[in-house]
């Protein structure tokens, strides 16, 4: 087994995406869930970008074990952000499950965090997985999932402004990524940009953020419960008609999202862990996969 990290090119994104629908389409998942169905040409050059934009900023967590014969075994992403390591992506292909291979880029993963006080992961439900991160220290902490369509008259319309973001705001969600879950994301604002709608808060009761990428909730992070709340009630109501709304990694700390979902029509169902070290469940917060 050869161990070599990730380049910022499209021939590795391919193959951290070819290692990744293998794996998830497995019984053994540390990470991820099945994927939904096939992936369509936007989303696979999404994820390329989010794969290299990884690469790019965070060289000494991104790695690959090949195998000389068989080829790719497995792949990990992981960022460290102001104090603050994420596992983006653990995923080893079936004929290497069992082998070591995950064990082996998770603990080059975690020297990458090792100065990191905080650590998170949005872990699968498979148990492999909640024992695996629990020995390696995280609290696990189950996870909700809201999804299917938006019923529009279930939900009272937003108590206050909510504004398109842009690349200007990117200081005052850094702000709110610090006081939230204690490290900015940074550069990773740019990235999420570039594949989402941002919804941006900023008035006397607080400030807060949201992306949104056609149904799905990608990360949300506000000052208080309430403007929580109004972010995400504006971007369930622009989710366009026709398409299922998903809202992931919700904590019993997100039941304000519980609610906003509730009133809306979409369904609760069980979804992981969100796995922590050093550090309490970010709230109000609502993490990324990609970038925690």
């Amino acid at each position: 087994m050869i161990l070599r990290p990730v380049r910022d090119d499209d021939e590795d994104a391919e193959v951290v995406r070819v290692i990744s629908s293998a794996a998830f389409g497995a019984s053994h998942i540390l990470k991820g869930e099945a994927p939904d169905g096939p992936a369509t040409a936007e989303e696979i050059a999404a994820r390329h970008s989010v794969t290299r934009h990884l690469a790019r900023t965070d060289p000494g967590g991104c790695w690959l074990i090949e195998d000389e014969t068989a080829g790719p075994a497995g792949v990990v992403l992981s960022t460290r952000r102001e104090g603050t390591w994420g596992l983006s992506l653990l995923a080893v292909v079936p004929g290497a499950q069992g082998k070591g291979v995950g064990k082996a880029l998770l603990a080059r993963a975690l020297v990458h965090g090792r100065a990191c006080l905080r650590g998170i992961i949005c872990g699968s439900r498979h148990p492999v997985a909640a024992r695996t991160y629990r020995r390696a220290g995280f609290t696990l902490h189950p996870a909700m999932r809201l999804t299917g369509p938006v019923d529009a008259s279930g939900l009272k319309p937003p108590d206050g402004a909510v504004h398109e973001g842009t690349v200007r705001h990117r200081d005052l969600m850094d702000s709110l990524d610090r006081r939230t879950r204690g490290g900015a994301h940074g550069a990773d604002h740019e990235e999420l940009l570039r594949h989402h709608r941002l919804f941006v808060v900023d008035d006397l009761a607080g400030s807060g953020y949201c992306y949104l990428r056609g149904g799905s909730v990608e990360l949300l992070a506000a000052t208080s419960r309430r403007l929580a709340a109004r972010l995400l009630t504006a971007a369930l109501l622009s989710v366009p008609e026709g398409t299922a709304a998903r809202v992931d990694r919700l904590t019993a700390e997100q039941d304000w999202a519980l609610d906003v979902g509730i009133a809306a029509g979409l369904e609760i169902t069980n979804a992981g862990y969100v796995c922590l070290r050093g550090m309490r469940p970010p709230m109000p917060y609502i993490p990324s996969e990609d970038f925690l």
